[in-house]
């Protein structure tokens, strides 16, 4: 009573009122975001987690018309939200997802793809404009104030966001009860196959449905950019966690997206009123400013399913994460030539001198991270886009070890250290292992990346657990050449490690688990344990490679943990081939040879743009090589007139030599 009542008195009332109508601002930047994501699930069944990329590349093409090239912004906004916006929509239904949709692709394969676009935008956005943030994002309305009854100030663009919001849910509604247009959707949502035979045009729902998407986003990407600063993750990653609206309606109901978005907003202003002393503030504030991570982890565990989109077929049929890779690789040849491209990249670098050395320090820790990677999906068949968390776990228990920052724990040497990192970390794959019992496909992959972005905001970006940390080399280290042939031997360790974990029993019974996980508990497997010892031995690994990372750069850097790491990593194991470890090991190669060797955001738009085509690469790069080095010749094969007579040459040539005594 006595908190209701202050409540209530005059001043704060005033106080709360006022606190409300300034977190309609965010509020209503979610609702939309929501309004697309539901539109664009319920017209094509693709849940959009490239949504954040496309809100960020609509922001950054209006802010260099109108502050580079001078553009009007009246003029500027129109083509970027009218033009350019659904017209992205429509380029990637039409050369990304169409193809998928009409080949059959399951939720695993079209997760990728959505991956793919993100990494790709982001990569290009990277390349044009640079890292750097930008404070200058131009507003399409003024921030101007006016006067309510009762005297509470409204800022013009709030009100404007707000319109905006009601407005849409509205046109949806119309239109999707009483309109033609409305009455195909419904029935391309319940069966898109049986639309088709009654003469719906499911492609032209499609494109509508990414179109209105594609805007919705870049409307987000607009609103959001003028009241932060421009960079390309940041803002990326902010729309992306407002899926949390959507999650709770359950991708279908625009109404419950609006709502809880805009509560959320209200609600996370109306904390700020909270202001603890001591040591705890920070905490509350990052609770403050993370409500929808929060919403989002919530909203993803008291589900269990989304949509369709969370029963993923069985890999091999999808081709997707968890595709069987292994089957299709012929064990001597590509094995041996894996390993000997593995050989000689991984010791290149002992030739290394100055940067070239400290870059190449990176890579055997990255690709004990990537081989978390290939366990958990690539052998267990479970999504998880979280590995960057536990990542971070490592190198930050690392450095909490080494500085005695435990309680009851006096500090340790580098060694000792990193090795109780990772034995705090492995615990700590409970975090997704348990939740991964009763989800898959979608979910799964929701409830991985709201854990890592948890990790990531509450622990790797406060203060609290970051400061005054200790992180270095014991002595016979010190040298990077030293310390570089110790991560290969750790690495070459974890090789052999996952190899022969794949190869056992307990590897057969993973593999019966990604293929079909009703055949596998059907046949007496214990399911449940076997998914969590995927987790638990992804977290281990992770751990340890995040904790060579931070000892081989010698600090905690919260930026190489971030949550879009792990979006990136594991779309860079599912291109080079999930159910491959030394394919892990040369993606890790690669990723960090492209960034340093050429310009930051090549890797990216690489990795990207392979994970676009994964759809025709079934398995990746390495089930790509193997097939094409086990496809025979044969007369049904197309060669030019040229390629004809070289074959027929070579069987005449052939045929000589047989009948030769």
């Amino acid at each position: 009573m006595p908190l209701l009542t202050a409540l209530t008195e005059p001043a704060a009332l005033s106080l709360t009122i006022d606190l409300a109508i300034a977190g309609l601002a965010v509020g209503s930047a979610a609702a939309l975001s929501g309004i697309g994501l539901v539109v664009t699930y319920r017209a094509t069944g693709v849940l959009n987690l490239a949504q954040g990329a496309q809100a960020m590349v609509v922001a950054y093409l209006l802010r260099e018309l109108v502050v580079v090239w001078h553009w009007p912004v009246g003029l500027a906004g129109t083509l970027c939200l009218l033009v350019v916006a659904p017209g992205l929509g429509v380029v990637l239904e039409l050369g990304v997802f169409r193809p998928l949709q009409r080949r059959g692709a399951g939720p695993a394969e079209t997760m990728v793809a959505t991956i793919g676009v993100f990494i790709l935008l982001t990569g290009a956005v990277v390349l044009l404009w640079g890292t750097g943030p930008y404070a200058d994002a131009p507003s399409l309305v003024p921030s101007t104030p006016f006067t309510l009854p009762g005297g509470h100030l409204v800022r013009l663009d709030t009100a404007v966001q707000l319109g905006v919001v009601l407005a849409l849910s509205a046109l949806v509604a119309v239109v999707t009860r009483y309109t033609r247009f409305g009455l195909q959707l419904r029935a391309v949502v319940d069966d898109r196959r049986l639309a088709e035979l009654s003469g719906v045009n499911a492609g032209r729902v499609s494109a509508v449905g990414w179109a209105f998407g594609s805007f919705t986003a870049g409307l987000v990407g607009v609103l959001l950019a003028p009241n932060l600063l421009l960079d390309p993750y940041g803002l990326s990653l902010l729309v992306m966690e407002t899926m949390a609206v959507a999650v709770a309606g359950r991708l279908r109901s625009v109404g419950v997206a609006v709502a809880v978005g805009l509560g959320l907003g209200v609600a996370g202003s109306e904390l700020t009123r909270l202001r603890p002393g001591g040591q705890i503030l920070p905490l509350v504030q990052a609770v403050q400013s993370n409500l929808f991570v929060i919403a989002l982890l919530v909203v993803v565990l008291l589900q269990g399913r989304l949509g369709t989109g969370t029963q993923a077929p069985p890999a091999r049929a999808s081709g997707g994460a968890g595709a069987g890779v292994g089957r299709l690789l012929p064990e001597r040849a590509a094995g041996a030539v894996a390993a000997m491209a593995c050989t000689v990249l991984l010791l290149m670098p002992l030739g290394f001198r100055g940067p070239d050395l400290r870059n190449a320090l990176q890579v055997p820790a990255l690709a004990l991270v990537l081989l978390s990677v290939v366990v958990v999906t690539g052998y267990g068949g479970q999504v998880s886009l979280g590995q960057a968390g536990y990542a971070g776990m490592g190198a930050l228990g690392t450095a909490l070890f080494m500085s005695g920052k435990v309680p009851g724990v006096p500090a340790m040497p580098a060694i000792p250290a990193l090795l109780c990192a990772v034995l705090v970390t492995i615990p700590l794959g409970l975090l997704t292992g348990w939740p991964a019992i009763r989800r898959r496909g979608l979910a799964l992959a929701l409830v991985t990346f709201a854990v890592g972005t948890a990790m990531s905001r509450f622990v790797f970006d406060q203060p609290y657990a970051t400061t005054g940390l200790l992180l270095d080399r014991p002595g016979f280290l010190a040298d990077n050449r030293a310390f570089y042939a110790a991560e290969l031997a750790l690495l070459a360790l974890g090789v052999v490690i996952v190899r022969n974990l794949h190869r056992g029993r307990l590897g057969r019974a993973l593999t019966a688990l990604r293929d079909h996980e009703a055949g596998a508990s059907a046949a007496g497997l214990n399911v449940p344990w076997l998914k969590v010892f995927a987790f638990l031995t992804g977290a281990g690994l992770a751990a340890l490679g995040g904790g060579l990372m931070g000892l081989g750069g010698r600090a905690f850097n919260a930026a190489t943990f971030d949550p879009l790491q792990g979006l990136i990593w594991f779309a860079t194991v599912v291109v080079a081939g999930a159910d491959s470890a030394l394919g892990a090991v040369l993606a890790a190669a690669l990723l960090v040879g492209l960034d340093t060797g050429t310009a930051q955001g090549i890797s990216t738009v690489v990795v990207g743009a392979l994970a676009l085509a994964i759809g025709r690469m079934p398995g990746g790069l390495a089930g790509t090589l193997a097939r094409l080095g086990t496809t025979p010749l044969t007369p049904s094969a197309q060669l030019t007139p040229l390629g004809e007579r070289i074959r027929a040459h070579i069987a005449r040539r052939t045929a000589a030599g047989q009948s030769r005594p």
